[in-house]
This record gives structure tokens, C-alpha cells and sequence, in this order.
């Protein structure tokens, strides 16, 4: 019988899970409820009053209206210009993200624009307050160039983890929803930060297959400029080579067992690898090493083994995310067929060494 757990627990926890789905997800768009559409309208309807409040302000300090003089009056009117081009910006951005962003199809490109237009705006919004604050632009950005260098040296980690940012948006080494392997971090990418990267770990130190883990992994972005990637999801071509492997007894019946493993191979992936295997051809064509030999079926193979067994492979093309489903599948259909015929497939009975 489970404990129940105390109400406070429960909308923390909720609190919790709403906050991370909200940073990692990339969630198609769809269409406003009601409620959500209203809210939408009050929302313009904000910033537009205080684009006109603020406009008018300024106006008023700008022709005098108020008996205001000294420092306090070129101040406020940089405040007042400053805050209206603030909400100016802040408004740009809403409106984007209703009209611009939904009309991009791609989950993950419209995921990047909206990271990318949103740093643009907080890097306007700090120009916008530097300059509110400074009089005297010459000296503004003597202190501004001062003051980048020392940043630069204190912050050199941090910006490298930026600049890193842009070179994957530009250049694409990963993206939302591939399968990458970098150094030790192996799994899905949920996330692209401007400063790290979240995956989804698959495999581990607790697991052998390809399996979810349940653990997240966080990298800096500085990883992706010194450390080979290994994409699974290369979007041209989303698949990977796999083998499996049974160890037979020299006495079997190696045509037999062939044929029984290409057969279930065919019978399971063998129309779709097919066309995968014609699409990896026209890349290949394309490329210095159009040569290479690539079967468009799964295909058998056998190797000594260092002890008395021979090892018997099948190698066949499958989309990263489905090897442990698909390998799983055919190696309980293929044992189940080798067993029905123990006279011409032996298998070792012995491990010793």
C-alpha cells in the first residue's frame, strides 16, 4: 500500500516536473484555447499602452511640458526613451512568437530560432541599459571596452561555452532529438543551452543495451570544439550498421544457419533496408569513397573463434533508437528456427578455454 504524500510534497514535485518540461521540451504549435487566446490580447494590449504612455512621456520631458531642469531632466528622458524601446523589443518578440515561429514546420528549427531571437533580444536589451546609464558615449565605451577585457579573462569559460552555442546552431553537429556520442556522454539530446547541453543518457555503467538509463547528462557547449561527436541521427542518412552474433559448433550445417538468418533478417527489415541502402548509395556517390561496397540486404558471415566454435554473424542496417527492440525480435525468431534443427545446428556445450 503506498504512502500518501503530503499536499505540499505533491505540488512541489508538480512545480518541478511543469519547470524542466518547460526548458527541454520543443512542443509543436497548436492552436490557443480560448482562454489562452484572450490572454494573448490582454497581453498586446499592455504592451501597447505602455508604448503610448511611455511615448507620451517622453514627448511631454522632450517639449517641456514639465517644469523639470537640471541632471534629474536629460536622465528621464533616457529612462523614458530606454523603457519604450524596451517594451518596443519585448513586443517584437511576442509578436514573433506568434506569427513568425508558428509558421516554421520543423520542431527543432523553430526550437533554434526561438533560443536565437530571445539572446538577441536580452544582448538589445543591455545595449538599450548601458546606454541609459551613460552620458558620454566616448567614455561609455572606453569603460565598456575596459571592462569587456576584464570579463573576457574572468569569464573566458563561460564565453567559450557561448561562442560554442552559435557553432552549433551554424554548424550543426547536433541537434534536438539526435543520438550523439561525445567523450564518455552517450544519449538523446533534450536540450541546447546557450552555456551546456542536457541528454537523455541511454546505456551506462548499470545497463548493456541501448536502453534508457533514467539519468540526464549536462556538458558544457566547449566540449563540441575539442571532442570528436559521434551522431547517430545524421539527418541525411538516420541509421546505423548492426551485427548479431551466435556461436556454433563446427559440425553445423553452415549454409543451413545462413540461410535461416538471412531470412529473418529479409522478413524483418529487408524492404526497408533496402531503400535505406539506396539512399546511403546517392550520399556515397557524392562523396571520394563512392567504392565502397554496401549490401542492400542483411548478409551472414562466419569467423573462427579462438576456442572450438565458429561465430556466425548477420550485419543489417536499423534506425539508432530501434537496435535493442529489432535485435531482441530477431534473435528469439532465429534461435527458435536453429533449434527445430539440432541434427544440422550444434551449439557448443562447453565454455571452457
Amino acid at each position: 500500500m503506498e504512502t500518501p504524500q503530503p499536499h505540499g510534497q505533491k505540488l512541489t514535485e508538480e512545480r518541478a516536473i511543469q519547470r524542466s518540461l518547460k526548458q527541454i521540451s520543443v512542443p509543436k504549435e497548436a492552436k490557443e484555447p480560448k482562454s489562452g487566446t484572450s490572454r494573448i490580447t490582454v497581453t498586446l494590449m499592455i504592451y501597447i499602452a505602455l508604448i503610448v504612455v511611455l511615448g507620451m512621456g517622453y514627448l511631454a520631458l522632450k517639449l517641456h511640458f514639465f517644469p523639470i531642469s537640471g541632471i534629474s531632466a536629460p536622465f528621464l528622458q533616457r529612462s523614458l526613451m530606454g523603457s519604450l524601446l524596451g517594451v518596443v523589443l519585448l513586443l517584437a518578440e511576442k509578436l514573433a512568437r506568434m506569427f513568425l515561429f508558428s509558421r516554421v514546420e520543423d520542431d527543432v528549427s523553430r526550437y533554434n530560432l526561438k533560443r536565437l531571437v530571445h539572446f538577441f533580444i536580452l544582448l538589445l536589451l543591455t545595449i538599450i541599459v548601458f546606454s541609459t546609464l551613460l552620458v558620454d558615449w566616448t567614455t561609455g565605451l572606453i569603460s565598456v571596452g575596459i571592462l569587456s577585457i576584464i570579463l573576457g579573462l574572468a569569464l573566458q569559460a563561460p564565453l567559450s561555452n557561448l561562442y560554442a552555442w552559435f557553432y552549433i546552431l551554424i554548424q550543426h553537429p547536433y541537434q534536438i532529438g539526435d543520438r550523439i556520442k561525445i567523450g564518455e556522454c552517450a544519449g538523446d539530446v533534450i536540450e541546447v543551452g546557450y552555456f551546456d547541453t542536457t541528454l537523455w543518457e541511454f546505456g551506462g555503467e548499470y545497463l548493456s543495451s541501448d536502453h534508457p538509463s533514467g539519468r540526464t547528462i549536462r556538458f558544457p557547449n566547449s566540449l563540441v570544439l575539442n571532442t570528436p561527436v559521434f551522431n547517430y541521427s545524421w539527418p541525411l542518412f538516420p541509421y546505423i550498421w548492426n551485427e548479431i552474433k551466435f556461436y556454433i559448433a563446427y559440425e553445423s550445417d553452415l549454409e543451413l544457419v545462413a540461410q535461416i538468418m538471412t531470412d529473418v533478417a529479409r522478413e524483418k527489415i529487408g524492404d526497408q533496408m533496402r531503400q535505406q541502402v539506396s539512399i546511403y548509395r546517392k550520399l556515397l556517390a557524392k562523396t571520394p569513397v563512392d567504392e565502397l561496397n554496401v549490401h542492400e540486404e542483411p548478409i551472414v558471415f562466419f569467423r573462427a573463434h579462438e576456442n572450438t566454435w565458429i561465430e556466425a554473424v548477420v550485419r543489417y542496417l536499423v534506425h539508432p533508437k530501434q537496435t535493442g527492440r529489432i535485435k531482441t525480435e530477431m534473435i528469439k525468431i532465429m534461435l527458435a528456427r536453429l533449434n527445430e534443427q539440432p541434427d544440422r545446428v550444434k551449439f557448443p556445450t562447453s565454455n571452457t578455454r
